[in-house]
Order: C-alpha cells, then structure tokens, then sequence
C-alpha cells in the first residue's frame, strides 16, 4: 500500500531527531564500553551515570570560537562538512526497522523511504560523503590538511570497493536490490549470515575501513598525522565531521543488521522494529569493542591488506554464490 505524503513528512522528521539522538548517546556509550574494558569509568560527571555528557560536549563545541585560515577556500570549506552530515543521515532513510503497520485508515511503511534500488543508493550516497573529506581538506589551504584528506581518498576509495562486493552474495540470494525485499527474503528462508559468513567478515573490516574506525583509523590517526583533513576545524564545523563519522557507524550497523541477521526478524516472538534496535545495538557494541581490542595498522598493512586480501575474498564469495544460486535454482 501507499503511505500518504505527510506521513512520510512526519516519519522522517521523528527519524533524524532519533538518529542524532543516537548519535549522540553512542559517544557516550563508546566511552563508557571502553571504560569498563579498559579498567576505568568513564563519564561520570555530568549528570547520573554522566548521561548528560553528549549535552555538555554539545555546549562545549558551540561556545567554541568558529574560526578558519585567512587563506581558506571560503565556500567550500564551510559546504564540505554539511555534505558529509547531509549523506550520512540521508544513507540511513532507506534502511527498513519494521515490516509496516495499519493505523487507523492509514497505512505506515517501515522505513523512511521505500526505494527499489535502496542498497545502490546507500552506496552512492556514501561515495559523495567522500567529497566532503576531501573538499574540507582541500578548502583548508594546508599542506597537513590536504595529506590527509588525500590519504583519507585512497583509504575509502579501495575499502568501497571490497564493500560494494562483499553483499553481491546477498544480493543474489534475496534477488533483488530492495532492503525490504532483501529482509523478507530472510524472514521467509534462513538469515544470510549463515550462507553468507564471508561476505559478512568482508563487509566487516571494509565498513570498519569506510567509516574510519579502529584499527583503520588513518584518516586521523593522532600518532602519524596533527589531525588528518578536518586539522583546520574548529567547533560546531569539526562537530558536523564528527557527527557524520558516528552517523555513518549507525548507517552500517543498521545496514549489517538488514543484510545479514534478518531485519526486524527475530528468533521468536514477532516484535518487529524491537528486535530491530536490539540487533542495532549489538552491532554497534561490536564495533566498540574492536576499538578497544585491536592496534591500529601502518598505512602500507592498510592499503596491502584491502587490495590483496579483502578484495579477493569479496570476489571468490560473489562468484561461488553466483554459481550456487544457478546450480541450485
């Protein structure tokens, strides 16, 4: 059924504001993961159980003074991080939390925007969501900047492409582009983790490598770089960067949840968007405990591990499914 306009106006104001609000408690939810792994507490000050944290971070960047190079690029460099805040939260629109409800006379989908080509657009979206590291850098005028947002280009470039096909698999077995599709596929078969355990591990390291998260923090890496593409940002603008990062670590949990562990789909009782957020968070855990787990690689074990290792393993994967799929079917 057609959801009406308005209800799609009204769902997608209510899903920003729920994405920035998890945003925001998912810094506070890494520092206090890494607390407790690391032997430490964590935030504690402000507020009980220092929930107030991500407010005072808030306050704190937008008192900041918002000063730029004399010899910046103005425009660009003020658009670039809006791009990357724009792409971030538009990617997440397209991913399903639920299978749809009936309320009233009215119909709901699951999902901000039902788009047959959704996965192609999550990708797309994530390609322009580049551009604003590497405008931002650019724009900057500074040699420091301009390395890193070139060495921040050549990292999510190569890792895009292991990403794009480790869920070629998933692609084939749900036989169709549409998240939704793809989610009732699984509802009504078997999870895709379980025939897809290597585009899965795949899709792990390359989306790791794609929103720069340890060990593939080198965009940023405080030990080899001042400060990686955004070295030039202060404040609320270093914030927006900040923020589409986080985001972007939502977008691919979320997405890992729909591809792979069925959706909304649950071992048992049907709770819909429940199981959903459960899985969400789980996901999102699992990234923060690698964080806290793993070193940080060189740039050289970096590139030498995504073109020679990752990249061949996605393409073996999608050729034996390929093969699979027309055997079997």
């Amino acid at each position: 059924m057609t959801e009406v306009w308005w209800i799609s106006l009204i769902k997608s104001f209510v899903i920003i504001n729920l994405v920035m609000l998890a945003f925001a408690y998912t810094t506070w939810l890494e520092r206090k993961l890494l607390g407790r792994m690391q032997n430490r507490y964590g935030p504690n000050r402000a507020g009980p159980f220092g929930l107030l944290q991500p407010i005072a971070d808030l306050v704190k960047l937008i008192r900041k003074e918002s000063f730029f190079p004399a010899a910046s690029v103005e425009a660009p460099y003020i658009i670039a991080p809006i791009i990357s805040m724009f792409t971030a939260l538009a990617a997440f629109s397209v991913i399903p939390f639920g299978a749809g409800w009936q309320i009233w006379h009215y119909h709901v989908n699951g999902e901000v925007a039902n788009v047959s080509i959704a996965l192609i657009l999550v990708f797309a979206l994530g390609s322009i969501g580049i551009y604003g590291f590497i405008v931002g850098g650019w724009a900057s005028e500074s040699k420091y900047s301009l390395l890193g947002s070139m060495r921040t280009c050549a990292q999510l470039v190569s890792y895009e492409v292991s990403l794009a096909l480790s869920v070629l698999g998933v692609v084939l077995m749900g036989q169709s582009l549409n998240l939704v599709d793809i989610v009732n596929k699984q509802g009504a078969t078997i999870w895709f983790i379980v025939p897809q355990l290597v585009g899965f591990v795949v899709f792990i390291f390359a989306g790791t490598a794609e929103t720069s998260r340890a060990p593939f923090d080198l965009p940023e890496a405080d030990t080899e770089l001042v400060a990686g593409y955004h070295t030039e940002y202060g404040g609320m603008r270093w914030g927006l960067f900040q923020t589409s990062e986080y985001i972007n670590l939502i977008t691919l949990s979320a997405l890992a949840v729909t591809l792979f562990f069925g959706g909304w789909h649950g071992p048992y009782a049907p709770l819909g968007p429940l199981w959903f957020f459960i899985k969400l968070f789980l996901m999102m855990a699992f990234f923060i405990w690698i964080r806290a787990s793993v070193p940080r690689l060189r740039y050289d074990q970096l590139m030498r591990f995504g073109w020679k290792i990752l990249l061949p393993a996605a393409t073996l994967n999608a050729v034996i499914t390929a093969l699979l799929v027309v055997w079997i079917g």
